[in-house]
């Protein structure tokens, strides 16, 4: 029986990825990923809720931006790439 291996890159493949990655973010985003460092505990539920309550008229914590459903939709993004790539922005944007 012939086992296949599959080529996995390397950690340091994955955070040039990761940094390669960082790079091309407006400073929006990388905005966010550093309230979410310093603010939000790494978390970026938290953040989420205080942008949609702001939405809905209710209490919230921090007043991050009027252009607020653009921030969340940044936030979705920059979720679904740390889950995909099972890695912390916040490791590669300088705070």
């Amino acid at each position: 029986m012939v086992e296949k291996t599959q080529n996995k890159p390397g950690k340091g493949a994955v955070k040039q990825d990761v940094s390669d990655y960082v790079r091309t973010l407006g400073e929006e985003c990388r905005m966010l990923i550093v309230l979410k460092a310093q603010l939000y505990g790494q978390s970026w539920e938290p953040m989420l809720d205080d942008l949609r309550n702001r939405l809905a008229g209710k209490p919230y914590i921090f007043k991050l931006a009027n252009r607020i459903q653009d921030d969340i939709e940044r936030i979705e993004q920059l979720r679904k790439y740390e889950l995909e790539h099972s890695v912390d922005l916040s490791d590669y944007v300088e705070i």
